[in-house]
């Protein structure tokens, strides 16, 4: 099987499927045994060359910065690996956010990865209610000029606050954002701006933290504890979406459609969002490379319009979820917001 590429850039293209790094930090370490970077080497060699990481995914840049000075050791060059990073500054620091306070978070993501200059950093902010995002983003664009970063992305921005960074001019190559058979918050106008301005999407969540799959087939809702972060964040999706019988409607449907096409119904899943308008690539968050070849299973079929039609045919049937991306996510005191870190940065302003 062949992974599809896609260029986003001129000169820079990407796998569509990213490697995902969130799993890979504070409490979302890799299973006993395996050892993060040889994994890492598995998903590069199978095609998969690029990765997804954050300035606050704990110790998830010195782990990739070792994978790339290796990969240069046994290789020659890690040239072929695109690393897509993010500066999310803290919660606490917004108001008084700085230049300065940019410029070290920037430098210190350089130093762990131990290159001289940053494929991409995707900019986030986690309120709208404090002001800045305009003016973070145009330093970013002083740092993009003095060679520091390659690429300026964002994540999780809506539509608004996104065409306001394009109106200050600052060019966006991607944004990444929750996009999934359960969550069609981009589709409200976010898709529109991005096709306008050439803007690809890089879509996490098009599994649900692995809800989208046959484990959960037939299987009754889970109940508290759950077992993760990822678990909560995903749980809370379905409940925006509807109840757990019209979820369990969704993945007959997706399992039909599997069982057409000889693949996973995860794979269904992530094939309807890699085919939507304006997507460029699916983030998966793969802690080992044990799932790798059932994951590029998505690209050995397409969808025909008769599984587009009966898919969108029950998610017309969706609750929700309201607003535009990641609005839910910004009620700090709201279910969806109560479970985010916010201040892992840990620098003052």
């Amino acid at each position: 099987m062949s992974v599809e590429r896609i260029e986003i850039a001129p000169g820079f293209s990407i796998s569509r499927i990213i490697k995902g790094g969130w799993q890979l930090s504070a409490g979302h370490s890799a299973s006993a045994g395996s050892d993060p970077v040889e994994d890492m080497f598995a998903f590069a060699d199978a095609g998969v060359t690029t990765f997804d990481c954050a300035d606050i995914y704990t110790g998830v840049e010195e782990l990739i910065g070792r994978f790339l000075s290796e990969r240069k050791k046994r290789r020659g060059s890690h040239e072929d690996i695109q690393v897509l990073t993010k500066f999310v500054p803290d919660y606490d620091a917004l108001p008084t956010l700085n230049k300065q306070y940019v410029e070290r978070i920037i430098d210190r993501s350089l130093k762990r990865l131990g290159v001289e200059r940053l494929d991409m950093v995707q900019f986030s902010w986690w309120t709208y209610d404090v002001p800045g995002w305009v003016e973070a983003a145009n330093w970013l664009g002083e740092l993009q000029q003095a060679g520091k970063i390659r690429l300026i992305s964002g994540t999780n921005f809506n539509t608004k606050s996104t065409r306001e960074i394009l109106q200050a001019g600052v060019r966006l190559t991607t944004l990444q954002v929750q996009y999934s058979v359960l969550d069609n918050r981009p589709e409200k106008g976010l898709v529109d701006l991005c096709r306008e301005n050439n803007i690809h999407l890089l879509c996490y969540g098009t599994v649900a933290g692995g809800f989208l799959s046959d484990r959960w087939l037939g299987d009754a809702e889970p109940l508290p504890p759950y077992e993760n972060r990822s678990q909560v964040k995903y749980r809370l999706m379905i409940e925006e979406f509807g109840s757990w019988v019209l979820f369990q409607e969704l993945l007959r449907t997706l399992h039909g459609i599997a069982e057409k096409h000889h693949t996973s119904l995860a794979n269904v899943a992530t094939r309807y969002i890699l085919e939507r308008p304006q997507v460029g690539a699916a983030i998966i968050g793969a802690r080992t490379a044990v799932h790798l070849n059932e994951n590029l299973g998505v690209f050995d079929f397409s969808l025909d319009a008769s599984d587009v039609d009966a898919i969108r045919k029950l998610m017309m049937r969706r609750r929700g979820p309201a607003g535009d991306v990641f609005d839910l996510e910004r009620i700090k005191e709201g279910p969806h917001g109560s479970m985010m870190k916010y201040n892992l940065n840990q620098l003052s302003s």
